[in-house]
């Protein structure tokens, strides 16, 4: 493992914009175009910077991660016309027409492309190609290997760790920071001493997938390798932030990965439809901020990242990847965001370009938000003191 190259890689998503239900499903593609756009229009993304997602070795990468039998099931379900016999299993794999993860024609070859996006940066990343790799198509971490959940059909996060492995024994941290518990990718590894899986989220109590408490540390020789810090609804940024943080210093000195792969989802903003957390764009800005310093301090600067949740598609998902990008890339316009005491002002009409009867009246015009001028929470102390009991019993293990 080296990491000599100092220019980061962003995955092409032309092939994961393949992923795609229907119009009025919340995981749509528009995400990646809109933010593709954004970072267009302020010089920070050029072709030069991408590279093709990998068409190599994804299926038997895929078989490491998910049985024969649903892999099969899937590719009959693919078909412009399922057969029977495929339909009336659907439902047994987790695919229902009017469910979180209706079958669509072609879904395989959508899905094979996102792990093949997830590949391709971790083979840029282990092959020192690379010191960063990016690949917001990927992230699809609620699917089993033997069921589809939670809008995932293949476990790309799953796959690229299990690949990583295999060709190179490193040691994985897998950092999950969806507002959405990374249950898929904590059970693949679960009893795996060398997979360290770290899960901050809304608690399962009362949000899908209902998992991901205190008490869930690996098991066998895994034991210790799981940490999960599930907070309560209407979290703000500062208490989120300070269980992230003091969650990720404590297992980087435990663990001592090779490499990390964090999961970027970007729903644990304020304005997404799909969970109760109360955070601003500020924690888009510092964890990524945190993760690059540390992947410096203590895997030679080895980070892979993917996308994952965030369905605000307009106001929320393209400034969250659009921060994570700039950190990774380490783009002057990150200074001026912060420095910039209005937040730092988005190009203007940055959103025009993508035509859509959906988008809204009102774009935000700054990088980050203003929650003071936002209602003020109640009960914001009791959240941070519940927060901060929960963080004590999860990191217990870590001694």
């Amino acid at each position: 493992m080296t990491s000599s190259a100092s220019a980061p890689v962003w995955i092409d998503n032309a092939a994961s914009k393949r992923y795609r239900f229907h119009d009025d499903h919340p995981f749509h593609p528009i995400r990646l175009q809109l933010t593709e756009d954004l970072l267009t229009a302020c010089d920070a993304l050029k072709p030069e910077q991408m590279i093709p997602a990998s068409s190599k070795s994804i299926e038997k990468t895929i078989r490491r991660i998910h049985r024969s039998d649903y892999l099969q099931i899937v590719k009959e379900l693919s078909a412009a016309a399922p057969p029977r016999s495929a339909i009336e299993q659907a439902a047994r794999y987790g695919f229902e027409t009017d469910g979180d993860t209706p079958y669509f024609p072609g879904m395989h070859e959508a899905a094979a492309a996102v792990v093949g996006g997830s590949l391709a940066a971790a083979e840029a990343v282990m092959s020192g190609r690379a010191p960063h790799a990016l690949h917001l198509g990927g992230g699809l971490h609620h699917a089993f290997p033997d069921r589809s959940s939670g809008f995932c059909i293949y476990n790309d996060a799953a796959a690229a760790i299990s690949w990583i492995q295999e060709r190179y024994g490193a040691k994985v941290l897998y950092i999950d920071t969806d507002v959405h518990h990374g249950d898929g990718v904590q059970w693949c590894f679960y009893s795996d001493p060398d997979v360290f899986t770290f899960s901050i989220h809304e608690t399962g109590k009362f949000l899908f997938p209902g998992t991901g408490f205190a008490n869930e540390r690996g098991v066998s020789s895994g034991y210790g390798t799981c940490l999960n810090v599930p907070v309560e609804p209407y979290t703000e940024d500062e208490s989120w932030l300070d269980c992230f943080s003091e969650s990720l210093s404590l297992l980087m000195r435990s663990f001592k990965p090779d490499v990390i792969v964090s999961q970027h989802g970007c729903d644990a903003h304020a304005f997404d439809p799909l969970a109760h957390i109360h955070c601003s764009m500020r924690i888009y800005r510092e964890m990524p901020k945190r993760i690059h310093r540390l992947a410096h301090e203590w895997t030679g600067g080895r980070w892979i990242a993917l996308g994952g949740g965030g369905y605000d598609h307009w106001n929320v998902v393209p400034r969250a990847w659009g921060l994570l990008w700039l950190e990774m890339s380490d783009h002057p316009l990150l200074r001026t965001i912060d420095a910039a005491a209005d937040g730092g002002q988005l190009p203007p009409d940055w959103a025009a370009r993508v035509a859509s009867d959906r988008r809204p009246a009102e774009l935000p015009r700054t990088w980050l938000d203003d929650p003071a001028a936002w209602t003020p929470m109640p009960r914001r102390s009791e959240i941070a003191a519940r927060n901060r009991e929960v963080l004590e019993i999860a990191l217990q293990h870590l001694g």
